[in-house]
């Protein structure tokens, strides 16, 4: 391994992909966390040394362990598990977590947050769902501490018992990031997508034009409201086309942008810039047959160091995973519910001996130097600040581009930091 490039550790995964997908979430649990109601964390890396337990907590994991948006959320149970058994324990906390499925639909994302509080008595919830806006109401009526991944709405703006791992994101704002980075890659076209049911997935896509143009590149197509998780894409493929876009930046789940992305070639589109929010590392498995190639020469944000920079925070996430049976590429949903249960032991330091829920909401909000078990290298987060940043801790982005079967680090992109440009704004309801 190299600090630039590692192998796709799937092996001879071009054929047989479908039956890795599942490989992916393996560990020494259930294959399906659900089955399990609680997991508690009650050993400790055998770099650390023993620590007294201060004390024991429930935590309720809500994310989408089935439908379509499951693609991308599902392994955040594994990471919640590696937070827990690595991080927790380190830090002298036992913490048992109940996963609830939101089933990738509204009014089951509430249930799900309802059966959390009322049945299995929570103490706070740990949210990896692009649909817990649905839910949100009622967790902040009840005063549950949330801490999560923002991939949902602007109720991580404005609920003040709400922390996103990479802040609040405001995908009302416009940064110069990406469009800097199609800049870079020579791109002069964009084209973007997003979904309707999600207003972060609508606005990044809205954004994203905007930074582009502010680039001066041209926006040749922009739909912000596609079906949620939907393969349909041909209609798009031949508007960008027809619009000579060479660039895209797709805020979707991997399943819709590997559909797309294989439209447009077989349209015989020359796309410079394919620019994934998901799908790096281990996500690629999950994407479903024909993924592997689709993604070739395709580039991945992430919201952390990516593990190809091998660094002491991302060999620590390794070896956490390890620990617990996973052996493949991290995934996004592993990177969130690590950071997340990360975020959550911060609290809990903070919030003093025998916390209540005010009490870790308190301390959450007084945490200025939230550096993501060092995930986020020399950058690091004021989770009180709620108006600064818009798309991660100081606008930052690290990126991937997968070559073969190799994800290699992009120079000059790892991370590359932007600014929120000044008078560019996404309408809300657009």
């Amino acid at each position: 391994m190299t600090a630039h490039h590692r192998t796709w550790r799937l092996g001879a995964a071009v054929v047989g992909i479908a039956l890795l997908a599942a490989a992916c979430s393996s560990s020494s649990k259930p294959s399906h966390p659900a089955a399990a109601s609680a997991v508690a964390a009650t050993a400790s890396t055998p770099t650390s040394a023993a620590q007294p337990n201060k004390g024991t907590f429930t935590v309720g994991l809500l994310t989408d362990l089935t439908g379509l948006g499951a693609s991308s959320s599902k392994t955040s149970v594994q990471g919640v598990e590696a937070g827990v058994a690595t991080l927790a324990a380190q830090a002298g906390y036992t913490i048992k977590f109940v996963t609830a499925d939101t089933t990738s639909a509204p009014a089951a994302a509430l249930t799900a947050a309802q059966k959390l509080v009322e049945q299995d008595h929570v103490f706070a919830v740990i949210a990896a769902s692009g649909l817990l806006f649905a839910a949100s109401n009622y967790l902040t009526s009840q005063g549950i501490p949330v801490v999560g991944v923002a991939v949902d709405g602007p109720e991580w703006i404005t609920a003040r018992n709400m922390f996103s791992v990479f802040g609040p994101l405001d995908f009302t704002k416009v940064t110069t990031t990406q469009g800097e980075f199609f800049k870079m890659q020579g791109a002069t076209t964009l084209g973007t997508l997003g979904y309707s049911i999600s207003p972060s997935s609508s606005e990044a896509a809205e954004g994203a034009a905007l930074s582009a143009q502010n680039a001066g590149l041209k926006v040749g197509y922009v739909n912000s409201k596609f079906t949620f998780g939907g393969t349909d894409v041909q209609p798009v493929a031949l508007a960008m086309k027809a619009a000579h876009v060479d660039a895209i930046s797709p805020s979707v789940d991997p399943n819709t942008s590997f559909a797309l992305i294989t439209a447009l070639r077989q349209a015989g589109v020359d796309l410079k810039v394919a620019l994934l929010p998901t799908g790096y590392g281990g996500d690629l498995a999950q994407a479903g047959p024909g993924a592997l190639q689709a993604a070739q020469d395709v580039y991945f944000l992430s919201s952390w160091e990516p593990v190809e920079m091998d660094t002491p925070a991302t060999r620590q996430f390794q070896a956490a995973l390890r620990g617990i049976g996973v052996t493949t590429d991290p995934t996004y949903g592993e990177y969130a519910g690590y950071t997340s249960v990360a975020l959550l032991v911060r609290g809990l330091e903070a919030a003093g001996t025998d916390p209540t829920r005010p009490a870790l909401i308190g301390a959450l909000s007084g945490i200025t130097d939230f550096n993501a078990a060092g995930l986020y290298g020399s950058h690091a987060l004021d989770m009180g600040d709620r108006s600064t940043a818009a798309v991660g801790v100081d606008n930052c982005y690290w990126i991937t581009k997968l070559a073969g079967s190799t994800f290699q680090l992009v120079p000059g992109a790892d991370p590359i930091c932007g600014s929120v440009i000044p008078g560019k704004t996404v309408s809300a309801s657009s």
